[in-house]
């Protein structure tokens, strides 16, 4: 059902894509295939079957998933560029689509920002998946929040990718670009990965069942995220609590142990570069933000504001 969705919506902006002589073949090509990512998107969480009626909802909805993935505002701002120009091209299109200013893409300041969560943000969201009886989400939590992998990364891992890493010691997964790297996984990870293994049926994905695509399970776990901060946040804490930030407190986390294992700051900065798949450690100090000034509560779950 979902395929056939998305299929209709495709050849409908094959139409559009015959008649459109908009900027070079190249840029043209290129902000095609961004529109038909977000078609891909609004077919499988939303079931749209005509253009026409593409509206603020599903462009919000987008926005959130692109932010839930960790694209940089500047990426989020192109794919935008191109969806609204291929949606220019609609006839009689019903809605207009909010501008950027009401989308919340400020770019915010290098590497300032704390998006880590504290170990009991982290326990009582997981106490949120037990309550809703998901422990699909309940494992990509903890993988994200102790292999620091990306949400559409958590997706790609199937039943051979989790028996390799129980085996070896850590995940080989394919990042950004599709470059492999290792990361290490710790028990809590492989407890969690022994029990999805037994619940998945061999070669297939982890936490995308028969029925349903990753971009739907994908927007899922993030909306059920969204669902639940407000009452799993600290006291007072002005934090975001997105699944990305589950990377940032992991990075974190790796960070604080190299160094406390007598690893200088740039020997640290680099091996984190490297778990997280990042080729320059400049660019992991975005991750460290919600490094300094922490106590060890904050970690490890003590005493503090509940």
């Amino acid at each position: 059902m979902k395929n056939n969705t998305y299929f209709t919506l495709f050849e409908q902006a094959e139409k559009l894509r015959r008649h459109n002589r908009q900027c070079s073949y190249k840029t043209r090509e290129r902000y095609y295939q961004a529109f038909l990512r977000f078609l891909r998107f609004v077919a499988a969480v939303f079931h749209l079957e005509k253009l026409a009626n593409l509206s603020g909802k599903h462009l919000i909805a987008y926005v959130k998933d692109m932010k839930e993935r960790g694209l940089s505002p500047s990426t989020i701002k192109t794919e935008l560029s191109a969806i609204r120009l291929w949606h220019d091209q609609i006839p009689n299109a019903r809605y207009k689509l909010p501008a950027n200013t009401e989308l919340d893409l400020e770019r915010r300041a290098y590497g300032k920002e704390d998006r880590t969560w504290s170990c009991r943000e982290f326990n009582r969201m997981i106490g949120e998946c037990w309550k809703a009886n998901r422990k699909d989400f309940e494992t990509c939590i903890v993988i994200g929040r102790y292999a620091g992998l990306r949400i559409h990364e958590v997706m790609r891992i199937d039943t051979a990718i989790a028996r390799a890493a129980l085996q070896n010691g850590y995940i080989t997964i394919k990042g950004k670009g599709g470059k492999p790297r290792e990361v290490p996984i710790n028990d809590t990870i492989r407890i969690e990965l022994t029990d999805m293994l037994k619940i998945t049926p061999p070669g297939r994905k982890l936490f995308v069942p028969l029925e349903k695509d990753t971009r739907s399970v994908t927007y899922e776990l993030g909306a059920f995220i969204r669902a639940h901060w407000k009452e799993v946040k600290d006291k007072g804490s002005i934090r975001p609590m997105t699944f990305h930030g589950l990377r940032h407190t992991c990075a974190a986390d790796w960070y604080l142990r190299l160094i406390r294992e007598g690893k200088t700051p740039h020997e640290a900065r680099l091996q984190v570069s490297r778990w997280l798949g990042h080729e320059r450690a400049e660019i992991t100090q975005i991750y460290l933000a919600g490094s300094e000034g922490k106590s060890d509560s904050y970690w490890s779950g003590g005493d503090g504001d509940a």
